[in-house]
Parts: structure tokens; C-alpha cells; sequence
């Protein structure tokens, strides 16, 4: 391991321009890579935020009581699918509607809005078929009159989600092969420049880890240190972006860090195939 450490330095300090171009090179490759991971963050985020408003809204029967009303309460509260349960009164349902709708505040009258119970369902139970199973059990007790919950809203908001779910999987593989080939050709750039010593390696008795050894680590570090170099301009874009143009999240800590050591495993990935592949011609021939 030493020895291979010390490979990778004499390689810097006999081409530092070119070491510090195929650090830029998968630094480029990798923040193309970030770009999007950033579109998809605020796109789930997005969603997030409209999944947040999914509620289901039960008015009641005219004349319900008290006890009926808190009785549905708290079995709505006792299901693992409901995060909140709020009671509208008839009262409160008019100053509402009165505030939402200001040019018909006149003619509204409190006398036609009924009570209602709103639901929130919680993360991961917002898909069109629990709210749809919650909403027929709401319509199966006495006091419960009428059930709305947007079926249509809550249907395409979920194949929204699904189909954006399936893009970011396809286009993030897509982007991670381009960044491999990316750096599997700057480290056979590398590779080209010591097929002399390669050869003489072999010669001398070498094996395939002791020749790889150091290409394995040159090209971690450079993913590495691409990494990091994406990780400042993507945050010098979202910061360009927010003060121009809208508001844009970052990733969290957690995020950055397992961003940063994606970028060593694609460095490892594309030097491991560029390095068995210039292997097997050189035994080959």
C-alpha cells in the first residue's frame, strides 16, 4: 500500500497539469452528475409539499353531537394512517368560507355549511388506495353525511411522483455511466503514458493487484477531489440561482458527504475497468 501511495505521488509530480486536468475533467462530469441530483431534490421537494395538503374531508350529518363527533375523533386518531384530525364547526366553516371567497361573503350564510372532520394522512400512506379505502370506512359510520378527498387530484399526484420517481432512476444511472467512462478514460490516459514500466512490470514478475494498486487509488482521489470540485459549483449554481432567479434547496450534510464518496467509487469503478482492460492486452500480447 505504501508503495503504491508513493506511485500515485511520483505520478503528481511528473504531470501535475495533467493530474489536476483529469481532476477537473470528472470534476465537470460529476457536477453534470450534481445538477440533476439537484432538479430531483427540488422536484421531491415539491411534491413533498403538495403531498402535504392530501386531506380527507368528512361533513357531518345536521345535528350531530358532541359524543358522536368526538367518538369518530378518536377512532380516526387511533389509525396508523392518520397524522391529524381537525374539527370544523359550522361557524368556523363560514368565517372560512367567507375569507376564501371575499366577493361572496354577502350572500353566504352559515345556515347551509355543515360540520366536518379533516384528516392529514401521514408520509407514505398518501397513495390513491388507502386514501380511497380510508374514505369508504369514513362513509360507513351514522354521523358521517358526505366524503371528499379529490380523487382525481390525489391520483395524478401520485403518478406524478412515480413517473418522476422512474426518470430520476433511469437519467441518475445514465449520468453515473457517463462519469464512469469519463474517468475510466482520463485514468487510461494515465494508463498510456507508463506502458513502458507496465511492460517491465510484468517482466519482472509483477501481479495484476501490485500493477493496479496505484491506478485503483489515483483514480478513488480523483473522484474524490471531482467530487469536491462538484460540490462547490453546484452550490455556487444553487446560490447564482436563488438570488436571480427562485429559491432552490441544497443538499443536507449527509447528502453532500455520500456525493462526494459516490465520486470515489465511480474514480474506483472506471479505474478498475480501464486498468483490467489495458491488463489483458498487454498479457494478450
Amino acid at each position: 500500500m505504501k508503495l503504491a501511495l508513493r506511485e500515485v505521488i511520483l505520478a503528481f509530480r511528473r504531470a501535475p497539469l495533467m493530474a489536476i486536468l483529469g481532476v477537473v475533467t470528472i470534476g465537470f462530469s460529476l457536477f453534470a452528475f450534481g445538477l440533476f441530483g439537484l432538479v430531483a431534490l427540488n422536484i421531491r421537494s415539491a411534491l413533498r409539499e403538495v403531498e402535504d395538503r392530501v386531506e380527507i374531508r368528512a361533513f357531518l350529518v345536521e345535528g350531530a353531537r358532541d359524543t358522536q363527533v368526538e367518538a369518530l375523533m378518536r377512532r380516526l386518531q387511533a389509525d396508523p394512517a392518520v397524522a391529524t384530525v381537525g374539527y370544523v364547526s359550522p361557524d368556523s366553516a363560514l368565517t372560512r368560507a367567507r375569507a376564501e371567497l371575499a366577493e361572496f361573503r354577502d350572500v353566504l350564510d352559515g345556515a347551509f355549511l355543515p360540520g366536518s372532520v379533516e384528516l392529514r394522512l401521514r408520509e407514505g400512506r398518501r397513495d390513491p388506495e388507502t386514501v380511497a379505502a380510508l374514505s369508504r370506512r369514513l362513509q360507513t359510520y351514522a354521523v358521517v353525511e358526505d366524503v371528499r378527498y379529490g380523487r382525481e387530484w390525489v391520483e395524478k399526484l401520485y403518478r406524478i411522483r412515480n413517473i418522476a420517481a422512474l426518470v430520476g432512476t433511469v437519467l441518475g444511472s445514465v449520468f453515473a455511466l457517463v462519469a464512469v467512462i469519463i474517468i475510466g478514460s482520463t485514468i487510461r490516459m494515465a494508463i498510456l503514458a507508463r506502458t513502458r514500466e507496465i511492460e517491465i512490470m510484468r517482466l519482472v514478475g509483477a501481479t495484476n493487484m501490485f500493477v493496479r494498486l496505484p491506478y485503483l487509488i489515483d483514480g478513488a482521489l480523483k473522484g474524490l477531489l471531482g467530487g469536491i470540485l462538484a460540490a462547490i459549483l453546484s452550490y455556487g449554481t444553487t446560490v447564482v440561482l436563488g438570488r436571480s432567479l427562485m429559491q432552490t434547496q441544497f443538499f443536507d450534510a449527509r447528502q453532500l458527504l455520500l456525493g462526494i464518496l459516490a465520486g470515489g467509487l465511480l474514480g474506483l469503478i472506471g479505474s478498475w475497468g480501464s486498468v483490467g482492460r489495458h491488463l489483458r492486452q498487454v498479457w494478450r500480447d
